[in-house]
């Protein structure tokens, strides 16, 4: 009976060749996060998402304020996408508000990671009363709803204060979750043989935050990001679907008020709802994958899994949870 590990190490060691190429693989960190598919196909449907919001306002056919006589029209050849009752193109409002969904969402989750990233690591090099300052700090705004801290702040600004407005109040509410992970992660890294090591040498709290702690942060960072900007952009079009905010800022939020406002749904109208709500739903799939693949690229074990499958289907074996493939006389079978 031979045991997973052994049947891997003999699938290499049979093929020299292959063995080269997967330790290759497996030395290359962006090859091995694209390897993922998961992050591929995350990164693929992001980059369609950036692609709409570059040229989005540029090919659109219409002025998504324009008024027409095509009242409430099924999609066609000249509406893509259909009118709405007043007779705007929605394929034009659909493009025009993506831009403004993904820079408030790149923002507000860019904000947000700097200021987890200043409190976390401070928090962990800092023991004593900046830490208890800085973790109350972090506690405050983790049990505080955000939501409704979004609705309040905004709500006092005169017609939601713009997008920059909008992915301020974001960040100033999404950055609590992120700083406790990096100031775990910090904690557990402040310990470690080569960082104190470095300060052994007389580097500086500076040079020790640079270059031997926030390298080894870099995916938790990347994954607080993604998980940010997530958040940032079903925070907008929330906060546009409930009507706050000016209604002239198209975005995808601001297209569902106006339906729900006119009552698309009761008039069989679903070409009005339907393509912004699915865009919403496909780009947090797409924010998910990604944050999915970073887990499995940074955990070793998720890392090495997909290498192991692979290999075992080369030797004509199947992967099972739960049971150990052995391979007898050049036959496999699985106990």
């Amino acid at each position: 009976m031979t045991d997973l590990a052994g049947i891997t190490a003999s699938a290499l060691d049979a093929d020299p060749r292959e063995q080269e190429k997967v330790t290759e693989k497996r030395h290359s960190p962006l090859s091995g996060f694209w390897r993922t598919p998961k992050s591929r196909a995350g990164l693929i449907i992001l980059a369609f998402f950036i692609l709409l919001a570059i040229l989005g306002p540029i090919v659109a056919p219409f002025d998504p304020n324009a008024l027409s006589d095509d009242l409430l029209q099924p999609p066609s050849w000249t509406h893509p996408f259909g009118t709405t009752q007043t007779g705007q193109d929605v394929f034009s409002q659909f493009l025009v508000g993506a831009r403004s969904v993904m820079i408030v969402g790149t923002v507000a989750g860019t904000i947000a990671t700097l200021i987890s990233l200043v409190v976390g690591i401070n928090a962990a090099l800092f023991p004593g009363i900046a830490d208890e300052l800085l973790s109350a700090l972090a506690n405050i705004f983790l049990v505080i709803p955000a939501l409704p801290l979004i609705i309040l702040i905004a709500g006092f600004i005169p017609n939601g204060g713009g997008w920059i407005t909008v992915a301020l109040v974001i960040s100033v509410t999404a950055w609590a979750w992120g700083s406790r992970v990096i100031r775990a992660q910090t904690l557990s890294l402040r310990n470690r043989d080569f960082v104190q090591a470095a300060r052994a040498t007389g580097k500086s709290t500076t040079s020790l935050i640079m270059f031997e702690i926030f390298p080894n942060l870099v995916p938790i960072i990347a994954g607080s990001f993604v998980g940010t900007v997530n958040f940032a952009i079903l925070s907008q079009v929330s906060l546009s679907f409930i009507g706050i905010g000016s209604s002239n800022d198209w975005n995808w939020g601001t297209i569902l008020f106006w339906a729900q406002g006119q009552q698309a749904l009761a008039q069989g109208a679903w070409w009005w709802f339907v393509p912004p709500g699915l865009a919403i739903a496909v780009l947090g799939m797409g924010l998910t994958l990604i944050t999915l693949g970073i887990d499995e690229f940074v955990n070793p074990k998720l890392r090495s899994g997909g290498i192991d499958r692979k290999v075992l289907r080369r030797a004509g074996m199947r992967s099972r949870v739960g049971y150990t493939p052995v391979m007898t006389d050049g036959a496999s079978r699985e106990s």
